[in-house]
C-alpha cells in the first residue's frame, strides 16, 4: 500500500519542502491541482527533479484536451496523470495512449460519479481508479472517505478524502494500491512523525 502525500494551496517551495521532511515515509508525491494551477509545469518539473526516485503524480483533472494536457505533465517529468471519469470516454482514452507510449500511468478520479457512470469505467482496467471525497465536501459537509466497499475492489484502487491515521483501518476491506493522504501530514505538528505513524499503518494493512 503506497502512501501518497498530496500538496495542495501552498508555493512550490513549501511544497518541496514539506515533501522533504517526509519523503522516507511517502511514496508518491502528488503535485496538486492548486499548484499547477497557480505555477504551471514548473511545479511538476522542480517535483521530479528534487525527487528523482518518487513517483510523481500530476493532479491535472483533465477534462477535455487530454492529449495536449498528457504531454505537458508527463514532458515536465509526471509519472501519473490525473483525468476526471466524467470525462468522455474518448477523452480517458486519449489520457491512456499518451501514457502508454511516455510509459506513464494514468489514474481516473471518481469524484460525483453515480455508481451507473462507475460502470461505464471499468473497460478502463489500465487506469487507477480514485474514489474520492472532494476538499469542499470536507470542509463544507464535513464529508470523509469511510469507504467499505467499492465496485473497483480487485482493480487498482486508490482513496482520497480527509483520511487520517483515526480513519485509516476503516479502509482495510477495500486494499487500495494507494492511500491519497494531505492534511494529515501536511497540517501536523510533526510531519515526520505523522508520515512515519501512517506508513507503519500502512504495512500492517498489507499483512492482513
Amino acid at each position: 500500500m503506497n502512501i501518497q502525500l498530496a500538496l495542495d494551496r501552498l508555493t512550490i517551495e513549501e511544497a518541496v519542502s514539506i515533501a522533504g521532511e517526509v519523503e522516507g515515509d511517502v511514496d508518491w508525491i502528488e503535485v496538486g491541482t492548486s499548484l499547477i494551477k497557480e505555477f504551471g509545469m514548473d511545479s511538476v518539473k522542480r517535483m521530479k527533479a528534487r525527487f528523482p526516485n518518487k513517483t510523481i503524480l500530476a493532479d491535472m483533472k483533465t477534462i477535455d484536451n487530454a492529449k495536449y494536457e498528457a504531454e505537458l505533465c508527463f514532458e515536465a517529468g509526471a509519472d501519473v496523470m490525473t483525468v476526471m471519469g466524467a470525462a468522455s470516454p474518448a477523452t480517458i482514452e486519449a489520457c491512456l495512449e499518451t501514457a502508454g507510449k511516455y510509459k506513464r500511468e494514468v489514474m481516473i478520479d471518481l469524484l460525483h460519479l453515480s455508481d451507473s457512470q462507475k460502470e461505464k469505467l471499468l473497460p478502463f482496467e489500465t487506469a487507477i481508479f480514485c474514489e474520492h471525497v472532494s476538499k469542499d465536501e470536507q470542509e463544507m459537509g464535513g464529508q470523509k472517505n469511510e469507504l467499505a466497499r467499492s465496485m473497483f475492489q480487485g482493480l487498482r484502487m486508490a482513496v482520497a478524502g480527509g483520511i487520517t491515521e483515526a480513519s485509516f483501518n476503516k479502509l482495510q476491506m477495500l486494499r487500495p494500491e494507494v492511500v491519497i493522504i494531505g492534511s494529515a501530514i501536511t497540517k501536523a505538528a510533526d510531519r515526520k512523525a505523522a508520515a512515519s505513524r501512517l506508513k507503519q499503518l500502512s504495512k500492517q494493512e498489507e499483512v492482513k
